[in-house]
């Protein structure tokens, strides 16, 4: 049996009017420090988009979700973001703000593989 060990991860929340403060999850963002891992997958429900906001940017909302996915890949095609370590890329994409992308703050669990604990908690808490 593998070792279990601690991963950490964040909701990742759309708020089409941030004045309103209304949200929905969309996506998850998960980094486990001992594995050297961070990803993030995203499922935009786009009838529940523009249930909040009919005049929602459907395109730019999914573009900044794919950043994020981009980000957490690394790369130079995700910037200067994409050159840190997975660890400065998960604090960077958690840090909060006051956009139509928030995070939600951050959880932990224990696990043997955290590219499956990122499937189970999207299926779990966006789907």
């Amino acid at each position: 049996m593998s070792e279990r060990v601690v991963f950490e991860y964040a909701l990742l929340r759309v708020v089409p009017r941030v004045q309103r403060g209304e949200f929905f999850n969309a996506g998850v963002v998960v980094y486990c420090r001992a594995k050297g891992f961070v990803a993030a997958r995203t499922e935009l429900d786009e009838g529940k988009l523009k249930a909040l906001d009919p005049t929602a940017d459907v395109t730019g909302v999914r573009a900044a979700l794919r950043a994020v996915e981009g980000i957490c890949r690394g790369g130079t095609a995700a910037g200067q973001a994409g050159g840190d370590d997975p660890g400065r890329r998960f604090r960077w994409l958690i840090a909060p703000r006051s956009t139509v992308i928030q995070p939600s703050p951050v959880h932990s669990g224990l696990t043997t593989d955290p590219a499956a604990e990122l499937d189970r908690l999207l299926d779990l808490l966006v789907r």
